[in-house]
């Protein structure tokens, strides 16, 4: 039984080569979109339309064909605008990326140029993932590049004492425990003061520390780190994203627990 004939399109075949690293395309904006079962490629044109879901005879791209957990029409991709937008038609959320949820009814949603995973929840703990690859000129897949060097990660400047009150701070990540928090301002002051008695490390001057921390990176353009970008209640949000930004930028690693551990 085939799905839906991709008019304008065509077919990706069965395959488990995923598409993250990119698809060749000649024209920008086209959208290749992949399944367990196979998937379509389409060009930009105003108002095209993906279906994707369970029934496969009557969508673009079948996903969780035998769960019925998963809507028949789970949900649509719509080229408008220069762009292609996401909705959800399906009594399940569709889960974008890492965390952002998209539920029936909500406002279609713009996706991003380059790769984006869509995870679709399903029965007894089943997870269907739709792989969704919209290019540009200049995130086509590219030619190998065996021999070239190795990208340089950008990270951070710490000073010495920035850098050790966010280790302390953001140590529960840099041990990769489960569902990490930062530590409190008081636990990361009475810490600091062990490590260094004598050297003025109370709450105030940690948070004052961190915070002109997140502000510096801020500035520079990374995203997260202010109240106003963040819902309420804040919590520990914004210490959480810093400690990521910096986790992820390589500005701090694991093996900077040396630095507190005796």
């Amino acid at each position: 039984m085939r799905t839906l004939e991709p008019a304008g399109g065509q077919r990706r075949p069965t395959t488990r080569d995923r598409i993250a690293g990119g698809v060749r395309a000649p024209i920008a904006g086209t959208i290749s979109v992949l399944a367990l079962g196979g998937g379509v490629s389409f060009g930009p044109r105003e108002g095209r339309e993906i279906v994707f879901g369970r029934n496969r005879p009557l969508v673009h791209v079948c996903v969780g064909e035998n769960d019925l957990r998963v809507s028949r029409r789970q949900g649509t991709l719509v080229c408008a605008d220069d762009r292609w937008w996401l909705s959800n038609l399906g009594t399940r959320p569709i889960r974008i990326a890492e965390s952002h949820l998209l539920f029936r009814d909500e406002d279609p949603l713009p996706l991003d140029v380059g790769y984006t995973p869509l995870v679709i929840r399903g029965s007894d703990r089943r997870e269907h993932l739709l792989e969704v690859f919209v290019t540009d000129c200049e995130r086509g897949a590219p030619g190998p590049r065996h021999g070239h060097c190795t990208a340089a990660e950008t990270t951070h400047e710490l000073s010495d004492t920035e850098r050790l009150a966010l280790i302390v701070l953001g140590q529960r990540y840099l041990r990769h425990e489960p569902r990490p928090q930062p530590w409190t301002w008081e636990a990361t002051a009475r810490l600091l003061d062990d490590i260094q008695p004598g050297a003025g490390w109370k709450r105030r001057r940690v948070e004052e520390l961190v915070t002109a921390v997140r502000m510096r990176l801020s500035a520079n353009g990374v995203s997260g780190l202010t109240a106003g970008e963040v819902p309420q209640p804040i919590g520990n949000m914004l210490n959480h994203n810093l400690i990521q930004e910096l986790m992820c930028s390589g500005t701090l690693v694991p093996r900077d627990l040396e630095q507190i551990e005796f």
